[in-house]
């Protein structure tokens, strides 16, 4: 025995030296790194063949783990990062309808738990870098009361990139930049995209490696800053220079906060990899909603060919950008077409966090870990996209079939090309349309469009056929229940949608009855079949109903002038104790 200590000693003191110098055991379970890209169109990543903006940074991680073409979130910012914190619907939240906007005094519900809650029984240290949007008119609503241990970020919808202020209507503009509860009055001129990437590679540089790291990375990236200003998109020069190809101002300014975005990531995986981290770590990198393309929100992203964008029930609106990376996945190299929605995230990466995700309870997500990691046969067959009661709209997809019904379009209902040409933001988005189509709801100060189905697409958005690049993986234009070939070896995933029929803009008007799409055949909504498959129509307006009886209603509240920056310094913080 006395043998055994004296050889075992120096092994021991090895050990400990090793701890002292920084060189700390791996931790027993995988880092988790969640990244979110706000606003991100479905055509704004190259591995989905966009030949505008290259993405090679989120590209080689989508190549090397599982790109996710059949991925959805919803519509819109608040409700997905909702679904992506809790697992569960919004509807199931009351977080169904909008954001949370400037001093509305609601946010996710306090009996609702956050991902972080839940990885903390397994040792996880939670941090979370940039923007938030989930309530933060009481401080029990913010980050550091929902299970992180720092917040580095802002807490509303947008703001400047640059002087970090955000502006709800022109009487409530103030400062929301922010370190844990501490309102920071120092960065500004300090590009928004590169101060979370140093922070999150700060974080990761200091993290103690025997310890479980869930670094939650929701970039502000590439949302538009403040409307009311010369310049809602804004980028550094360096960056605005890689795109002299891109003649339309406003698309190449919108490239460059791409390009940013991309290189961020790439910072901090190589961050994870000079840690020795990368190895025992999932990256999951996702888009809240579809994007703003075509001058919608002040926004220059695409979705092209898909139909719609961001805040509308059209695909456009809510495939996602999504892929998960790790060497802990058995199978990895390929492309995923199994259903997966936002709320499994939580389930998932509960579970390749060692948990049992049937002990989760109230969950709407399911944990789709053993089939990413094996290709294997899908975990959902359905999902509701959303039950909207004050927008009055709904949609849900069963199997291969979409059904929508409402105004789930507000006015952008058609296929816009990305903007390439000087004068294209002109051309393809008439911006008089907006006086004609737009009001003010002078009570909140705010923009509201109203419902018009009569308008030639999106403020006279002019149709243009064409057709996407070749690219190695292409979705068959079947007809009926004839499924899609898919065939993936290396390079983009595209979707190729064939020729547009003639009526594709006029057989479809879901504010007067709904309208059914097969999906996998027509990804980009050209054929109503609503009139040849009644049957289907009705089994799918019946699964909205029984959806229907397990909603609650939606948490929203009026605006409260105490909550106005004004009151407060000139900086949005909580108002309201509790």
């Amino acid at each position: 025995m006395a043998d055994q200590v004296v050889v075992m000693l120096p092994l021991l003191m090895t050990l400990v030296s090793s701890v002292g110098m920084g060189y700390a055991a791996a931790s027993p379970r995988p880092h988790i790194i969640l990244i979110v890209a706000d606003d991100l169109g479905y055509n704004d990543v190259s591995f989905h063949g966009s030949n505008q903006i290259p993405t090679p940074n989120i590209d080689k991680l989508a190549y090397s783990g599982v790109l996710l073409n059949n991925y959805y979130v919803s519509p819109i910012c608040t409700p997905t990062r909702s679904a992506l914190m809790t697992g569960r619907h919004p509807i199931h939240t009351g977080m169904q309808n909008g954001v949370i906007f400037g001093d509305q005094p609601y946010g996710l519900p306090l009996s609702e738990t956050l991902m972080p809650q839940h990885l903390k029984p397994f040792g996880y240290r939670s941090h979370i870098v940039g923007k938030w949007h989930l309530g933060m008119f009481a401080n029990e609503y913010t980050p550091l009361y929902r299970g992180f241990e720092s917040h580095f970020g802002y807490y509303q919808g947008c703001e400047d990139y640059y002087d970090h202020t955000y502006e709800a209507i022109p009487d409530q503009w103030g400062l929301d930049f922010r370190r844990d509860m501490q309102v920071l009055y120092n960065y500004t001129g300090y590009y928004s995209t590169q101060l979370f990437t140093d922070e999150a590679v700060r974080i990761i540089n200091t993290h103690n490696k025997s310890e479980p790291l869930f670094l939650y990375l929701p970039y502000q990236a590439v949302h538009r800053g403040n409307a009311d200003t010369p310049n809602p998109l804004q980028a550094p020069q360096s960056y605005i220079d890689r795109f002299p190809n891109i003649q339309n101002m406003k698309r190449r300014v919108y490239a460059a906060m791409v390009s940013a975005l991309d290189d961020g990531v790439g910072a901090v995986y190589s961050a994870l990899q000079n840690n020795k981290m990368a190895d025992n770590a999932i990256i999951v990198f996702t888009t809240d909603n579809g994007g703003p393309a075509n001058g919608y929100d002040y926004n220059a992203a695409n979705n092209y060919p898909l139909r719609g964008v961001k805040a509308t029930l059209w695909e456009g609106g809510v495939r996602g950008v999504g892929l998960i990376h790790s060497p802990l996945l058995s199978k990895s190299g390929y492309v995923s077409q199994n259903m997966l929605h936002v709320c499994d995230w939580l389930p998932t990466l509960y579970e390749a966090a060692g948990g049992n995700p049937t002990k989760l309870k109230n969950l709407d997500g399911v944990s789709a870990w053993k089939m990413l990691s094996t290709d294997g046969p899908p975990v959902r067959s359905e999902m509701l996209h959303n039950i909207d009661p004050i927008g009055q709209f709904a949609g849900i997809r069963v199997g291969d079939y979409k059904l929508v019904t409402g105004n789930i379009g507000n006015g952008y209902n058609d296929w816009y090309p990305p903007w390439q040409l000087a004068d294209d933001d002109k051309r393809l988005h008439v911006d008089v349309f907006k006086s004609d189509t737009q009001v003010k709801d002078k009570s909140q100060g705010r923009i509201k469009h109203l419902p018009t189905d009569n308008l030639p697409g999106a403020y006279g958005a002019v149709r243009l056929g064409g057709r996407l690049g070749d690219g190695v993986f292409r979705m068959s234009m079947g007809t009926g229940d004839e499924q899609a070939m898919t065939q993936y070896t290396s390079g983009p995933v595209t979707i190729d949608c064939g020729p547009r029929p003639a009526n594709a803009s006029t057989n479809c008007n879901p504010i007067k009855s709904p309208c059914l799409f097969h999906i996998p055949s027509d990804p980009c909504e050209y054929n109503n079949l609503a009139a040849s498959e009644p049957a289907i129509v009705s089994q799918l307006f019946l699964r909205i109903t029984e959806y229907m009886y397990t909603m609650v209603p939606p948490g929203n509240q009026p605006s409260d002038p105490r909550g106005n920056p004004r009151l407060h310094n000139g900086t949005w913080v909580p108002w309201v104790v509790l």
